[in-house]
């Protein structure tokens, strides 16, 4: 297997091999691009957004500045918008469902790093130059849910269609659907229910 088949599949994997190397420089590259448009320039700005993010056809509204891994590894679904500072770690495939809001300095971060130091630590190739091995696991977050201001989402995890996450939350686990979670780390709060609709006159 490729360095690059490892990484998508979540084993261990070497994030030096240079063509993990050339698709990360090239995804840097476009999201220091895209944050350097200015917002009165809106096809400048999409030109960038479909090269570094390939894999999705309706592409989000996203607030510069963005940072991105790959880009590639992430699917946004239709009508997604994203606040100021996201960032998102996509070493294995991140998944974004349909209309959903990201608040400022969200977090996706799929890499993972061994628990044991003798796994984690840097090593060394028979040509005398170093390396070390990370994994990674994949991130959904489903239809319709809102991740509010400095929420932090770690590999693995999924969170269930229609969701809210609470400002600052570190998410570890699973969130069912439909369920107010908060905290560090996350904890499902409560249920959201038809109690929670704000009617809205004009």
């Amino acid at each position: 297997m490729t360095e690059k088949e490892k990484m998508i599949a979540g084993m261990l994997y070497d994030p030096s091999d240079p063509e993990l190397t050339e698709l990360l420089i090239k995804a840097r590259k476009l999201a220091r691009r895209y944050n350097q448009i200015d917002e009165d320039e809106p096809e400048k700005r999409m030109a960038v957004l479909r090269e570094l993010l390939p894999n999705t056809p309706n592409l989000p509204s996203l607030q510069a500045p963005v940072y991105f891994d790959y880009g590639c590894n992430t699917c946004f679904g239709k009508f997604c918008e994203t606040n100021f500072n996201f960032t998102c770690l996509d070493v294995c495939p991140i998944h974004i469902g349909d209309n959903v809001l990201i608040g400022p300095n969200v977090t996706l971060a799929t890499p993972m790093h061994p628990l044991l130091p003798e796994e984690r630590n840097v090593r060394q190739r028979e040509d005398g130059s170093y390396y070390k091995l990370e994994y990674a696991r994949p991130i959904t977050i489903e239809n319709d849910c809102w991740l509010a201001a400095n929420v932090i989402v770690c590999g693995g995890v999924t969170v269930g269609a229609g969701s809210v996450i609470g400002a600052g939350s570190v998410v570890t686990r699973d969130i069912p659907p439909h369920s107010f979670a908060a905290g560090s780390p996350c904890r499902v709060i409560r249920t959201l229910t038809s109690a929670d609709k704000i009617e809205i006159t004009v």
